[in-house]
C-alpha cells in the first residue's frame, strides 16, 4: 500500500503494490516480516475485531439510533482499536495508556448497573446486537492471545494488553445490556442437556 502527499495531508495512492507477493510485510517503520509472523497474527485479529465492532455499530443504530451515546462509545472503540493497531505497526510508539483502561472499567460498570448479577454462564444470543457483542467480545479474547503470544516473543506494552483484556468484559457487559434494553432475556446454560431429535414425518 502507497501513499502519496497531498499538502499536510497522506492519502493512500496505491491499493495493489506487489511488494507482498513474497510472502512477507512491511511495519510502518519499514522492517519487513513474514505475513505468518506473530506480530502479523496480532495485527489482523485487531483488525478483525474492529470489523466485528463496525457490525455492532450498525446493529446499535438500528436498535437506539445514530445519536445515542452507545453508537458514540462504539465509534470511539474503532478509533481507539486503530491506535492499538499503530502502536503493534510502531514498535517504538506507544498509543494505549492507563485513561483508556480506566474508561474500559467506567464502561463496564455502567452497563452491569442495569442488569442482574449472574448466577449462571450464559449462551450467546438475544437480540441480534447482544449476539454480534459476543462475536465481538471472543474475537477480542482471541486478539488478547495473539498479542501475549507476539508478547513472549518480543516485549509489548502492558496498558496494551491490559486494554483488550478489559475491552473483552466491557463487551461481554454491552452484550446482557442490549437485551436487557429490548427485555430479552439472557439464555442461560443448562448442564447436561440432553439432545433434541427431529419431528416425526406425518
Amino acid at each position: 500500500m502507497n501513499t502519496k502527499q497531498s499538502g499536510d495531508q497522506f492519502r493512500l495512492s496505491s491499493l495493489t503494490t506487489r511488494t507482498g507477493d513474497d510472502g512477507t510485510t512491511g511495519l510502518a517503520n519499514g522492517q519487513r516480516y513474514s505475513k505468518a509472523h506473530s506480530r502479523f497474527e496480532a495485527l489482523g485479529a485487531v483488525d478483525e475485531l474492529n470489523s466485528h465492532l463496525g457490525l455492532l455499530r450498525c446493529a446499535v443504530v438500528e436498535l437506539m439510533g445514530s445519536e445515542s451515546v452507545y453508537c458514540i462509545f462504539l465509534n470511539d472503540l474503532q478509533h481507539l482499536l486503530f491506535e492499538l493497531g499503530s502502536e503493534l505497526a510502531l514498535p517504538e510508539r506507544l498509543f494505549i495508556k492507563e485513561e483508556h483502561i480506566q474508561s474500559l472499567e467506567a464502561w463496564t460498570a455502567h452497563f452491569l448497573y442495569f442488569v442482574e448479577p449472574l448466577k449462571e454462564f450464559i449462551l450467546p444470543g438475544g437480540h441480534a446486537s447482544a449476539a454480534q457483542a459476543h462475536v465481538a467480545r471472543t474475537v477480542c479474547r482471541r486478539a488478547e492471545r495473539c498479542v501475549i503470544g507476539l508478547h513472549e516473543l518480543e516485549p509489548q506494552s502492558l496498558p496494551m494488553r491490559q486494554y483488550l483484556n478489559r475491552l473483552s468484559d466491557t463487551l461481554f457487559a454491552f452484550a446482557r445490556f442490549l437485551n436487557q434494553e429490548v427485555l430479552m432475556p439472557d439464555t442461560l446454560w443448562q448442564p447436561q442437556q440432553k439432545a433434541s431429535v427431529p419431528p416425526k414425518h406425518k
